[in-house]
């Protein structure tokens, strides 16, 4: 008779909304199923024939329905806006940040699962598992991220305090409580922390800031520097160039490197450096890079297998980083400087 009982002007969005939640290419579910699903749970008494009408609304609206035939048949969502491998690739990123808390980490990947069957959560929430992953404690990022993106866009500088670690593990005001004043230029994401490129008015030079640990942030009505809207930075390049987000000066070094390291020269600095074959087990390369402890920590976890050849100046300040460490270890009683 195609007679309604309970609340027939919403039918249509609960019969979306069952496909969407619990079906897949794996679980369909045929008009019986839609039927006593919309009665047990909806309160809504629906004939079979209404079932099709109302499938046949939402693919007219655009709603991707795939129809199985046969004993075992049913209908199921075909395309969403995210497929299941992208979803999974958004979770792995989310729960490896360490620039995320935990309980928003939670709440991020809850979301990302209901743009997925109930049958592909399952499948999202129990396949990544990230061990010893230390996550940040500062709620606030989130909200500093959103107003740093709204400085840059309104060209407007920011004020902010700066906290660090202390022995004790609680976070302190660094500097005593400072407020820093700063041009907002780019946010990068680099070692799964967030950081923020910024035009420091004070020291009249650009400065990184871990978003993290940046507190008490407001957006000033001045306008960003001259020095900031000149501002040229690549960022593909300077995340090439730079290690750890830790400064220093930029120099145009060459390695001399086995041929086995060509992989791990070409991840770190991307395929367009230059590589000259020195002989049959080596080759030389060339890069910009800021030169700084933490390149040559980089240099130094690779061991024998690659080494700077030049300039003389970088040579020398590596083998004096070299020295420097060897002398605590074979000087007894030494202490940190």
């Amino acid at each position: 008779m195609g007679i309604t009982i309970g609340r027939p002007g919403l039918k249509t969005f609960y019969i979306m909304e069952i496909l969407t939640e619990r079906t897949d290419e794996e679980h369909a579910l045929n008009a019986a199923q839609l039927r006593r699903i919309l009665e047990q749970e909806y309160g809504i008494s629906i004939n079979r024939q209404t079932i099709y009408t109302e499938i046949d609304k939402l693919e007219q609206a655009g709603m991707d329905i795939v129809k199985l035939d046969g004993k075992l048949g049913g209908y199921y969502v075909g395309s969403r806006q995210f497929e299941l491998p992208e979803l999974k690739l958004m979770v792995d990123a989310v729960q490896s940040s360490k620039f995320i808390t935990k309980k928003k980490t939670r709440e991020l990947i809850g979301k990302l699962e209901s743009l997925c069957s109930r049958h592909e959560a399952l499948q999202i929430s129990s396949q990544v598992v990230v061990y010893n992953r230390p996550k940040t404690v500062n709620e606030t990022i989130y909200y500093n991220v959103d107003m740093l993106h709204s400085a840059i866009f309104r060209n407007r500088q920011i004020t902010f305090q700066y906290v660090e670690w202390t022995v004790q593990k609680k976070l302190e005001l660094r500097h005593g409580g400072a407020v820093y004043q700063a041009s907002p230029l780019h946010l990068v994401w680099d070692d799964e922390n967030y950081y923020l490129i910024a035009y420091d008015e004070h020291a009249a030079k650009v400065k990184h800031y871990r978003v993290d640990k940046m507190r008490s942030m407001v957006i000033l009505d001045e306008p960003r520097s001259q020095e900031a809207l000149e501002d040229k930075t690549d960022l593909a390049q300077f995340a090439k160039k730079t290690f750890g987000m830790f400064g220093g000066r930029d120099v145009q070094v060459r390695l001399m490197c086995r041929n086995y390291l060509a992989g791990v020269v070409i991840d770190r600095f991307g395929s367009d450096i230059m590589m000259i074959p020195t002989d049959e087990e080596h080759f030389t390369a060339q890069m910009t890079v800021t030169v700084s402890p933490q390149f040559f920590g980089w240099i130094t976890a690779i061991g024998r297998d690659m080494r700077i050849t030049g300039p003389e100046e970088v040579k020398e300040e590596y083998r004096q980083y070299m020295e420097g460490i060897l002398r605590e270890y074979e000087e007894e009683g030494s202490t940190l400087p």
